[in-house]
C-alpha cells in the first residue's frame, strides 16, 4: 500500500495496513527553509520556493504526503484583505478588511482564481506533481468559510453581527462558502488530492455551539458536498462541545487538537461518520519536547484509535527536524 492509498483509504475509514503518518496542517519549519533555502516569506508568494518548501518536510521529515501552502491568508487576500506577510518565523496574517461596513456586493469576483497568490499556489501545485512521486498525495490547506467570512469585516464585527445583524452576517456566510468552494475545486482540478480546511472562528472558543448547529454547520456542509475530493475539516481548540455537529458536516474525516482529550471519547461520539486526524501537541510536544514524548504521544493517539497521525495544529516554525520525524517513527515503532 502506497502512501497515497493508505491516506485516502484511511481517510476514508477503510482498512489499512498502518496508520498514515502526516500533517494536514501548517509544514514549514525553520531548518527545512535553511535546507532548501526557501523561506517565508518569499516562499508564500513564489511558487518554486513554495514547492521546495513543502517538499522538503516529506523528503527530509519523512511525512508521508507534501502539505502546502503554509498559512490562511491566500483566499482572503484575493478578496481584498490587506496582509502583513510576515517574517521566517511567523505566518502572514490579516491587517485590514474589505468590508468593515458590510458587503457590498453579491457575486464573486470573475477573476477570483487569477487574483492575489491563489495563481503561485496553483502552478506551486503543479510543480510538486512534477517533483514528488506520484505515490505521494498532496494536501492542499486553506482558511474555511467561517473564518474567511470573519475576515472581509474582522472577527468583532463579524461576532457582533451575528447578533446585531443577522442579515449582513448571513450574507457574509453565503458569500464567503462560494468563495471557499471555487478555490477548493481549483486546487483539486490542478492536482491537489485531499483539502484541508481549518476553521479556527468555528471553534467553541470564539462562537456558540448553537450558532454552529443553526448557522456555521449549513455552510461546512455545502462545502464539503461540493468540493470534489477527500475533505477534511480542522477546527482550533477543545471541539468537544461541536464534535457530533461537526461529524454532520459531511467532511471525510476531522483533524483534532489534543485539547479533545480522549480519542476514545471523540471516536465513540463521531462512530463511522468521520475518520478523525491528529492528535499530537504542536506547542507542547513538537515544538518544546522530546523525541521520546513524542513517540508517548503517537503511541496514546493510536492505543485509543486515532485514525490518521498527525500534529494536533499547525506545526510551529520553530520546531525541530528531529521532532517532525519523531511523529513517524514513533508511528513504525507502535506497529512492530
Amino acid at each position: 500500500m502506497n502512501y497515497k492509498e493508505r491516506l485516502i483509504k484511511a481517510l476514508k475509514g477503510e482498512d489499512v495496513d498502518k496508520a498514515p503518518a502526516v500533517s494536514v496542517t501548517q509544514t514549514a519549519i525553520v531548518e527545512l527553509m535553511d535546507i532548501k533555502n526557501a523561506e517565508w516569506p518569499e516562499a508564500h508568494s513564489d511558487p518554486k520556493l513554495m514547492a521546495e518548501l513543502a517538499i522538503a518536510a516529506h523528503e527530509f521529515g519523512n511525512l508521508e504526503a507534501v502539505r502546502y501552502p503554509y498559512c490562511l491568508t491566500v483566499l482572503a487576500e484575493a478578496l481584498g484583505c490587506e496582509v502583513n506577510m510576515g517574517t521566517k518565523n511567523r505566518q502572514p496574517s490579516i491587517t485590514d478588511h474589505p468590508y468593515k461596513k458590510g458587503l457590498d456586493r453579491e457575486d464573486l469576483p470573475e477573476n477570483l482564481l487569477e487574483s492575489g497568490r491563489i495563481p503561485a499556489v496553483f502552478e506551486a501545485t503543479n510543480i510538486i506533481k512534477e517533483k514528488v512521486d506520484e505515490s505521494v498525495p498532496l494536501i492542499a490547506g486553506m482558511e474555511g468559510p467561517i473564518t474567511l467570512a470573519s475576515d472581509l469585516c474582522s472577527v468583532s464585527k463579524f461576532m457582533k453581527w451575528s447578533i446585531k445583524k443577522p442579515e449582513e452576517f448571513e450574507k457574509l456566510l453565503d458569500f464567503a462558502t462560494e468563495a471557499a468552494v471555487k478555490y477548493a475545486n481549483g486546487l483539486v482540478e490542478n492536482g491537489a488530492d485531499v483539502i484541508c480546511v481549518a476553521d479556527p472562528v468555528a471553534s467553541p472558543d470564539l462562537m456558540n455551539p448553537k450558532d454552529f448547529n443553526e448557522r456555521l454547520k449549513p455552510r461546512l456542509t455545502k462545502f464539503a458536498e461540493d468540493v470534489q475530493s477527500v475533505t477534511v475539516l480542522h477546527v482550533c481548540g477543545n471541539v468537544t462541545p461541536i464534535l457530533d455537529m461537526m461529524a454532520d458536516c459531511n467532511f471525510t474525516a476531522l483533524s483534532i487538537e489534543e485539547k479533545v482529550a480522549s480519542v476514545r471519547d471523540a471516536k465513540d461520539v463521531v462512530g463511522d461518520r468521520v475518520s478523525l486526524v491528529g492528535n499530537v501537541s504542536s506547542p507542547f510536544s513538537l515544538l518544546s519536547g522530546t523525541p521520546d514524548k513524542i513517540k508517548d504521544d503517537v503511541t496514546r493517539a493510536l492505543s485509543e484509535g486515532i485514525d490518521v497521525v498527525a500534529p494536533g495544529c499547525g506545526i510551529a516554525p520553530n520546531t525541530p527536524l528531529e521532532n517532525v520525524k519523531a511523529l513517524v517513527s514513533g508511528r513504525d515503532e507502535y506497529y512492530q
